[in-house]
């Protein structure tokens, strides 16, 4: 196993070559910063070196500060475990060194490699080397002078672009900008590194320290508008994300009290920001994203992943289009079959504008999106199946439609063949029931739009076979996706745990609550859409069959409400038809539509369930507990059955799958600072008063009595009935 350690070599032109060791990233974790200031102290001290280059071993500088300290100081609350790199090492012992030190960047410089490369008094990089301050992304700001050494080598307004969208660039952008002296190709890297250096020692090349840079920082006055209208954009942007305005505030130190009091007022406003609940959620969100691909009895059993070269989609719709969309640009080949050319044509017309669209806002090139065109061919029945390595079915919501598609494509396929299913609620054992190879039968549940939407879910039954399972989840990470191993059941692990949300908001509507109130509530807890609009947005027939999922399998705890039969025989049919909720109009924002307050009206007639028919009065937080606490609910059921193998995986799949805020950690680490206790007291009222809907889950109710977090793995005794 290689070590992570930090090593110098003296070369006999009297240049220290100081190597970060750390694979895979060569993370600055805590013994490498230790190292690093051993042999930075090392170098200073010796008579025979002149000069100093930094570098990362196998072709990578650094990926930055190791992200699981966070997590130790998110655990125990002690920031003291956060090493001083930023003053001790980057500032006083590199930045202020009596020796030039060079920077010889590949591969990736970012967070808090990219700080110390900034450090350095040159830097010199390999082309295609991805620069980066994303910081912002996991809660804090840059912690290692970042926030005053960008602004002064790239310029304000690029420096607040890079920190603020945590997005890197090119290393041969950083060269226009000034953040790179010099690019020269890899296997040159370090020769011209070491030339630099001595260049520097021997006063032939200026020796320059970032921290003292004032000249591309622009008048006082100037660099104040820049920093107003940042924080106007942050603020419209990023409302719930304070570091986004704290960033800004540190860079304005700064700049109006000079780089190192600006160096001091990050170093404390960092150890500050990192016990934010917003750090706390980003992070974790970050590393249980990392650990949905670790799947117990699949991952670790030693089987390789086949490689799937040409995939079948039966129905070309809108799910069945975006998945042909996700494959081609990824360079898998897709037969798209549907039942008549007239479908067909549509199908195809549909991935023809996805691709273009893609094209067009800059995610792929003109040629790329011509290539990923020619990778598609339309058909009308099977003849093509014959060398398929997966097959997708994305047809209507029928169970009996399915059960016959799977009988044909059995015979229609080769026997290695991957069978998917893209239900999003039926019973993969009701699908598969006709069947003879039910281990090759497996559900691949894309998100709507399905070329766009990152999370994959990918559902296995009892009977589905490891390598079909490992195949798909590698065909998942090939497309771009998060791939979510689940169990099998009604709505899988997404839709189920969320179909409360929808039910709880016409219950809410049907007791008297607006229901554009609702929406600006949801949006203003961070979801891109409030439920009304979703609703809208998905169209209500979708809606209508898996209602009538749901009231099957779950016929306890549901809330039936007339109100989308009553917006449909109003002639509404949402965004498809332009009239919902809202008024959609093409070039203007979705307007609320006051006529459908007397659709709302009867529906509350009909259901009737007014206290003495009056509206309830609530606050926002009321509203936002009686929608999401029912969500938390059903996700303690989801969990207490073992439909997902950790609760980390349900947090990744409501964010990634729900657009539920990532800033507050997905749905159970949510409910976990909420507060187990909060959550259960608050349903019990609420099931007295409304009924079965509220009534808390006994997983619930036992956590909340022995204090237990929703998350922790569940007893033995739960496992036993596990569905993975």
């Amino acid at each position: 196993m290689s070590q992570s350690k930090v090593t110098m070599e003296v070369g006999n032109d009297g240049v220290a070559v100081i190597t970060i060791s750390n694979p895979p990233v060569n993370a600055l974790a805590i013994p490498i910063i230790d190292g690093l200031k051993e042999k930075f102290a090392e170098a200073t001290g010796r008579n025979d070196v002149k000069a100093i280059v930094l570098t990362g071993k196998g072709g990578r500088f650094s990926g930055g500060f190791d992200i699981n300290v966070f997590t130790k100081v998110h655990g125990t609350g002690d920031v003291s475990v956060m090493p001083d790199v930023s003053v001790d090492l980057v500032t006083n012992a590199v930045e202020d060194c009596k020796k030039p030190i060079v920077a010889a960047v590949e591969g990736l410089a970012l967070g808090g490699g990219l700080e110390f490369a900034m450090g350095c008094h040159a830097r010199i990089a390999a082309p295609r080397t991805q620069l980066g301050l994303p910081e912002l992304s996991l809660g804090v700001i840059p912690g290692f002078g970042g926030t005053q050494r960008l602004p002064r080598l790239v310029g304000l307004s690029k420096a607040i672009e890079v920190m603020l969208s945590s997005k890197p660039i090119m290393s041969e952008e950083g060269k226009k900008l000034g953040l790179i002296d010099a690019l020269v190709p890899s296997k040159e890297l370090l020769k011209v590194s070491r030339e630099w250096a001595l260049d520097m020692a021997e006063g032939r090349k200026p020796w320059l320290r970032s921290l003292h840079r004032t000249d591309k920082i622009g008048s006082l006055s100037e660099a104040r508008e820049v920093l107003r209208m940042a924080r106007l954009q942050a603020k419209k942007t990023a409302p719930n994300l304070p570091q986004h305005q704290v960033c800004l505030d540190v860079i304005e130190e700064g700049i109006v009290h000079g780089g190192y009091s600006g160096v001091l007022k990050e170093a404390k406003v960092f150890k500050e920001i990192v016990l934010s609940d917003t750090s706390r959620g980003l992070v974790h969100v970050f590393l249980a994203q990392r650990a949905t691909s670790k799947v117990p009895n699949v991952t670790d059993v030693g089987l390789k992943p086949r490689q799937v070269k040409k995939v079948a989609i039966i129905g070309g719709g809108l799910m069945g289009s975006g998945i042909a969309t996700a494959l081609i640009v990824n360079n898998i080949f897709v037969v798209l079959k549907e039942v008549n050319s007239e479908y067909l044509l549509k199908g195809i017309k549909t991935v023809e504008a996805n691709v273009r669209g893609l094209a067009n806002r800059g995610k792929m090139t003109k040629d790329k999106a011509e290539k990923a065109l020619s990778m598609l061919k339309g058909v009308l029945d099977y003849s093509e199946f014959k060398d398929v390595d997966m097959v997708i079915e994305a047809v209507v919501e029928n169970v009996a439609l399915k059960q016959k598609i799977f009988s044909e494509i059995e015979k229609a396929c080769p026997p290695h063949c991957i069978l998917a299913t893209n239900t999003s609620t039926i019973d993969l054992n009701l699908i598969g029931e006709k069947m003879n190879s039910q281990d090759r039968l497996i559900g691949a549940h894309f998100f709507s739009p399905a070329h766009l939407m990152p999370l994959l879910e990918i559902v296995r039954t009892q009977k589905t076979s490891p390598q079909i399972i490992l195949d798909l989840m590698t065909v998942g990470k090939v497309i771009k996706k998060v791939p979510v191993v689940v169990g099998n059941c009604t709505g899988f692990a997404v839709n189920r745990t969320f179909f409360p949300y929808t039910q709880g908001s016409h219950l809410l509507v049907s007791l008297g609550v607006d229901a554009y109130r609702i929406d600006r509530v949801i949006c203003n807890f961070g979801f891109p859409l409030g439920p009304f609009q979703l609703q809208d947005l998905a169209g209500y027939g979708v809606a209508f069959a898996v209602g009538q999922e749901y009231a099957k399998a779950f016929s306890d705890r549901i809330f039936k409400s007339p109100l989308l039969e009553l917006l449909a025989k109003d002639g509404r049919n949402g965004k498809n038809n332009g009239k919902g909720y809202y008024i959609y109009e093409k070039g203007s924002k979705p307007k609320p539509d006051p006529s459908v307050l007397s659709i709302i009206e009867e529906s509350r007639r009909l259901t009737n369930i007014m206290p003495g028919g009056k509206p309830i009065s609530v606050t926002d937080r009321e509203v936002l507990e009686m929608i999401l606490f029912p969500v938390v609910n059903e996700a303690c059921r989801v969990l207490d059955e073992g439909v997902v193998v950790r609760a980390s995986d349900l947090d990744v799949a409501s964010v990634l799958g729900m657009s539920f805020p990532s800033y507050r950690g997905g749905i159970v680490f949510w409910a976990d600072m909420v507060g187990a206790n909060h959550v259960y007291r608050s349903l019990k009222k609420w099931s007295e008063m409304y009924g079965s809907f509220y009534k808390p889950s006994k997983f619930l109710e036992e956590r909340a009595m022995k204090g237990i977090p929703l998350s922790a793995p569940a007893t033995s005794s739960a496992s036993t009935k596990s569905r993975l």
